[in-house]
């Protein structure tokens, strides 16, 4: 009988180690070494805990650690942090979706929420949930077999005015954040017109129903979004 990849990776990696790797992955897609200090506030785990992980990680071929600078994860690593991802956003969807949960405190919840599911339950939180692509906000769920969707889409701040824009990921779990991005509309799916930049990390004017919005340079960090029809005005500076 031959064995599928994921149940390979599940009797060959603790439940901890693919974890670790998942948020790892979540982190790298904004930081190109992923410090040990980063990793420790978003897992909220001893220094020591930490190190002894990575090691194992390191150990194990799923990631590199360059010291004083940090981690990344190997394409072994990347494929170890599929399952946990994908469970983790089919979790928000479920929670959001089904239970009726804010998508602002879905993040933590499904922290708690995944760790009980086995893969049975799984598969009926993906049927419940209407057989999800992305999570709450916007973020793809790797396929059951671990593949990670591609997603084409960009920071709005590196958007042209003038532009035409869907919103595609909204890249923050700061429920505060969340819930005034949710009372804007500017949820994934959302489409808007970026009718202005103003230069130096001013403010954007967004064109949408019903209402125009100005947001600030900060929050619209947070906003990615998919250019339908790319402008010839101002661009801002790009991300650092």
């Amino acid at each position: 009988m031959v064995v599928p990849w994921s149940l390979n990776y599940y009797m060959s990696t603790s439940l901890a180690m693919q974890r670790y790797a998942a948020e790892i992955y979540r982190l790298q897609q904004d930081h190109e070494q992923v410090p040990l200090s980063l990793l420790s506030s978003h897992i909220e785990s001893s220094a020591q805990a930490i190190s002894t992980m990575v090691k194992r990680l390191n150990k194990g071929g799923y990631l590199v650690h360059e010291p004083y600078r940090g981690v990344r994860l190997t394409p072994a690593g990347e494929k170890i942090a599929m399952p946990s991802l994908r469970r983790h956003r089919l979790t928000e969807v479920f929670l959001v979706k089904v239970m009726g949960y804010d998508w602002a405190a879905a993040h933590e919840l499904s922290d708690v929420f995944e760790k009980g599911i086995n893969d049975e339950i799984e598969d009926r939180v993906f049927e419940l949930a209407g057989r999800p692509t992305r999570c709450p906000h916007g973020e793809p769920i790797p396929s059951k077999d671990g593949v990670m969707p591609v997603v084409k889409d960009e920071p709005l701040v590196n958007v042209p005015s003038e532009s035409d824009c869907i919103v595609s990921r909204v890249r923050t779990h700061n429920p505060d954040k969340l819930r005034y991005i949710a009372d804007l509309g500017l949820v994934p799916g959302t489409p808007f017109h970026l009718l202005s930049c103003a230069p130096f990390q001013g403010p954007l004017r967004l064109q949408m129903k019903p209402h125009d919005h100005i947001i600030g340079y900060e929050l619209s960090q947070s906003i990615w979004v998919e250019v339908t029809k790319k402008g010839t005005g101002n661009k801002l500076p790009p991300l650092k």
